[in-house]
């Protein structure tokens, strides 16, 4: 029996009110009919969240500077085998609690328009394409392949036109044209539904041109089922629905928000708004019908987890794969790849005997490894641990400053002159700067809560800039490791510095790959899956939705770092033999990875296709690239 059909045998067996129970997505248990209660919110975006101790991975951000996606696909498998470890010893508890189950709100596959937007770093970058193929990858692993049964379910975020502002997103309107709707927009969700056929979606807190996201027939019924031919279901973002009457203010009631969210097919409720179907189906606002429709698509889904079976083959992974060395080591391994080399004057790789300064608020912080929706490493490598690790000469260390706090009480330690003394000592600074995921995140977690998690500009903090001057000024020469989950002003770096690098929020293991690139181990191949611009004039307004004059599609004028851009210790020459096929050489004296990428330049450069490679030095491999 086919799980749709057993499905709606199930349903069929329960009460009206079971069934809009069932609709929350803390479901109760129906005992009668032996369905244990199950908690539908759990994440996953670089590794299984908030539920103990995890493989934590580099953010998407810096997984998608990786150019990867067959890595990209190891990575979503790993991580749904932790997953279905943990839930196979949860639910002998009878039940699962938040952060326990199968179905997985992640991956966010907005597109980051603007460097300004906190959750930037959640995301693929500012390529449709890019995001489409990086996401494809991520869903095919978490879901697995069984021809049955689904691993976990994933879900794509938020549909549609979501990147900002934070702070006033729950009411928020975004106008969008057409054009930028359908060209960029809903793109990446096109391409993964077609590609990968991901189990959900999840609907954004605002309006795209007066259409609520989670409460609008043309979104979710015309175009993500009808045009786009999704056939999984739907869930709103947290709170979402009591928007609809609380900010968008088209309803008066939360009775009235949850029969509009029905009738438009949200199937799955996160939030409140859903334990008022009860008066909104009493007063003939939503059928039974309709509620029936939505409770079978949630228990297809169980069912296609393997819920209610005993012959589901993903109820034998053990905890035993939960922060394995195998893990870990694709963990390590994402992160050498997504850590772009901006500019590096000869300086780098490192002998290793140099003595060296490490200097900066984020070489020796844990935070700035896990990013935002993480996990919790047993094990960790913080940048400066990797680096004093793999170095065989003297390694000093200096905090610097604070992250961003620059006015210090009397009490507090005055770390700006230890630094100073650090990089007199040493043959070689390595800064460590940026920011941190307090300073950029959604709205309520990042301490700049009058900002609601997004930056106002793209500049280092101040007390940074202080500490950095100093250094400089020391006349050593300086290697900048900028650890960021987005684009910052690097125009002074790329001017004084021997060599600049982009570490984004790299993992538990990202000290060691940072040491891996830096000492030669490992020959940088990351490339930036977004545009570094060199002021925040060269924008238009943030909160202004339209494409124009943002990203590397639609800018006009010259960035510091362009989208795509990353070096190498080695250099490649490209013969394109065709449009669909090109020859690489590796001319150089490392063995090393080569992203290729294809665009095509009219009405305006887009990428269309992209392929990661393995080129020996001195050797030539032919890359034939995919058909989309």
């Amino acid at each position: 029996m086919d799980h749709k059909k057993r499905a709606k045998e199930l349903v069929a067996q329960m009460t009206i009110a079971e069934k809009m129970s069932q609709m929350r997505y803390d479901a109760p248990a129906i005992p009668r009919l032996g369905i244990p209660g199950y908690n539908w919110w759990n994440e996953a975006l670089h590794g299984v969240a908030r539920s103990g101790a995890a493989t934590v991975f580099p953010q998407a951000i810096a997984m998608a500077a990786s150019f990867n996606t067959e890595l990209m696909k190891k990575v979503g498998d790993a991580i749904s085998d932790e997953a279905r470890a943990k839930y196979n010893e949860y639910k002998t508890f009878g039940d699962t609690q938040i952060y326990q189950g199968l179905t997985f709100w992640s991956p966010n596959i907005n597109i980051f328009r603007d460097p300004r937007w906190g959750r930037g770093h959640e995301t693929y970058g500012e390529d449709p394409y890019l995001t489409g193929r990086m996401g494809t990858a991520f869903v095919q692993g978490l879901q697995g392949d069984n021809p049955k049964y689904r691993k976990v379910d994933a879900t794509l975020k938020h549909f549609a036109a979501h990147s900002g502002p934070e702070g006033c997103r729950h009411g928020f309107d975004s106008k969008v044209s057409e054009q930028d709707l359908y060209e960029t927009y809903l793109r990446a969700f096109r391409y993964c539904i077609e590609h990968a056929k991901p189990a959900a979606v999840m609907g954004a807190y605002n309006y795209i041109n007066g259409e609520l996201c989670c409460g609008s027939k043309k979104l979710i019924g015309d175009v993500l089922r009808g045009e786009m031919g999704f056939e999984g279901y739907y869930v709103s973002d947290c709170g979402a629905v009591m928007d609809i009457n609380e900010f968008h203010h088209v309803t008066k009631a939360p009775h009235e928000s949850a029969a509009l969210a029905v009738n438009a097919g949200l199937d799955l409720n996160c939030g409140r708004a859903y334990t008022f179907l009860q008066v909104a189906y009493d007063q003939g606002l939503v059928s039974e019908e309709t509620i029936t429709e939505s409770v079978e698509r949630l228990f297809e889904a169980r069912i296609a987890l393997g819920m209610f079976d005993e012959d589901c083959p993903y109820d034998e992974i053990s905890m035993d794969v939960v922060e394995c060395d195998a893990h870990r080591e694709i963990s390590r391994e994402m992160a050498r790849e997504s850590i772009v080399l901006l500019k590096n004057n000869g300086i780098l790789p490192l002998k290793g005997d140099e003595s060296i300064a490490v200097i900066g608020p984020n070489a020796d912080d844990k935070t700035v490894l896990l990013g935002n929706y993480n996990g919790t490493p047993s094990r960790y490598s913080t940048l400066l641990r990797g680096i004093q690790d793999a170095a065989s000469g003297k390694v000093r260390y200096a905090r610097g400053c604070h992250v961003f706090k620059k006015d210090l009480r009397g009490w507090e330690e005055q770390p700006l002159r230890e630094a100073i003394l650090a990089a007199q000592q040493s043959d070689v600074v390595i800064m460590c700067m940026g920011l941190n995921p307090l300073m950029e995140g959604e709205q309520g977690d990042a301490f700049n809560g009058a900002d609601g998690g997004d930056k106002r500009d793209l500049e280092l903090p101040t007390v940074q800039k202080e500490l950095y001057q100093a250094v400089i000024a020391t006349g050593k020469p300086v290697i900048f490791v900028n650890v960021s989950g987005s684009a910052i002003d690097l125009c002074d770096q790329d001017r004084d510095c021997a060599a600049v690098l982009q570490c984004f929020y790299p993992g538990a293991e990202g000290g060691d790959a940072l040491a891996d690139i830096l000492f030669g181990k490992a020959c940088p191949s990351g490339r930036l899956p977004v545009t570094f611009y060199r002021s925040i004039e060269d924008l238009p307004p943030f909160d202004d939705y339209s494409m124009a004059g943002r990203t590397y599609r639609y800018f006009k004028g010259k960035p510091l770092y362009p989208f795509g851009y990353g070096l190498s210790y080695t250099h490649f020459e490209e013969d394109w033999v065709d449009a669909d096929t090109v020859r690489v050489t590796n001319t150089g004296a490392v063995d090393a990875w080569h992203s290729v990428l294809r665009y095509v330049k009219e009405p305006v450069p887009t990428l269309t296709g992209f392929e990661k490679v393995w080129v020996p030095k001195g050797q030539t491999v032919q890359v034939s690239f995919r058909k989309d």
